[in-house]
């Protein structure tokens, strides 16, 4: 029999996947359990829209994330801080200020933990951070620390 499973089932398949399996184990269990439903052509059919308006979805997510990165690689921001008279600060920039600081001054919403510091900023100047916008986007933003009065 064949069935369209709905969830993963472990040593059957995955999520989403169209299975062929013994009557037995489709009726006993992955019907009874609603682990997966009866492969008509009209649950193929609507499968097959469900993983195209997926597709679609990603591909645009995609372009929002390349758009984003072309914003953050011609701009940048500024963050001021309290500094001692040599330039160092009292503290350090932490991602969570720099997510806030994107978001007002250019407008990109970014959670803090895809924000990758390299070094973290204890002084006044310049230093280069990588954003982690998709999984196959990254952009690199420059952050200038200056003093604050």
């Amino acid at each position: 029999m064949e069935v369209i499973l709905l969830k993963d089932v472990k040593g059957t398949g995955k999520k989403g996947e169209v299975k062929n399996v013994s009557d037995g184990y489709a009726n006993n269990f992955l019907l009874k359990k609603g682990l997966a439903k009866e492969a008509t052509s009209g649950a193929k059919q609507e499968l097959n829209m469900k993983k195209k308006a997926q597709k679609r979805e990603e591909q645009e997510i995609l372009e929002a994330a390349e758009k984003d990165k072309e914003t953050i690689e011609n701009g940048s921001i500024e963050i001021k801080e309290k500094a001692a008279d040599d330039g160092r600060l009292f503290g350090s920039v932490t991602t969570k200020q720099i997510a806030k600081e994107l978001e007002k001054q250019l407008g990109i919403k970014v959670d803090k933990r895809k924000i990758n510091q390299s070094l973290p900023m204890r002084s006044v100047g310049t230093q280069h951070v990588e954003i982690k916008l998709h999984k196959k986007v990254s952009a690199e933003l420059t952050v200038r620390v200056t003093a604050k009065n």
